[in-house]
């Protein structure tokens, strides 16, 4: 059984709290330059131990989180809220560009992104190939 103060691979850690969904994507981040452990950009096999504060840049949203147990494996969604603890700044944040999001969705008219719910029907497709054959006649003529 892994010990929860014993040091971990950041990489690790990031898959083991579930803010990536695999270890190569945690990988990746931290390659990248998006984390950050106590105010420094990180590589992938930095060892993170509780106590550290970590930042997770996830698109425009940063996650900031104190860690406070770590763990080898990933478990369930759970176990995984356990190993940190979010600053309230984080979540004011993190909300905040939640609401501009929904504001800025809700200013735009719905048929410049309404797909029309699903893949036209057959019926759908013949009535699309009578109007296109009827615009070629049309021009035929």
């Amino acid at each position: 059984m892994h010990d929860a103060s014993a040091p971990v691979r950041v990489d690790k850690w990031l898959w083991a709290a579930r803010m990536v969904k695999t270890r190569a994507l945690g990988s990746d981040a931290a390659k990248g330059g998006r984390v950050e452990v106590n105010g420094v950009v990180v590589k992938p096999s930095k060892d993170v131990r509780p106590g550290d504060e970590l930042a997770y840049t996830n698109g425009p949203v940063k996650t900031v989180v104190r860690i406070t147990a770590t763990a080898e494996r990933r478990g369930s969604a759970a176990v995984a809220a356990t190993l940190y603890d979010e600053t309230p700044e984080s979540i004011a944040a993190r909300e905040a560009f939640r609401e501009r999001r929904r504001l800025e969705l809700q200013s735009i008219p719905r048929s410049t992104y309404d797909d029309g719910g699903a893949r036209p029907t057959k019926r759908d497709r013949r009535r699309f190939e009578q109007q296109r054959e009827t615009a070629r006649n049309r021009r035929d003529v």
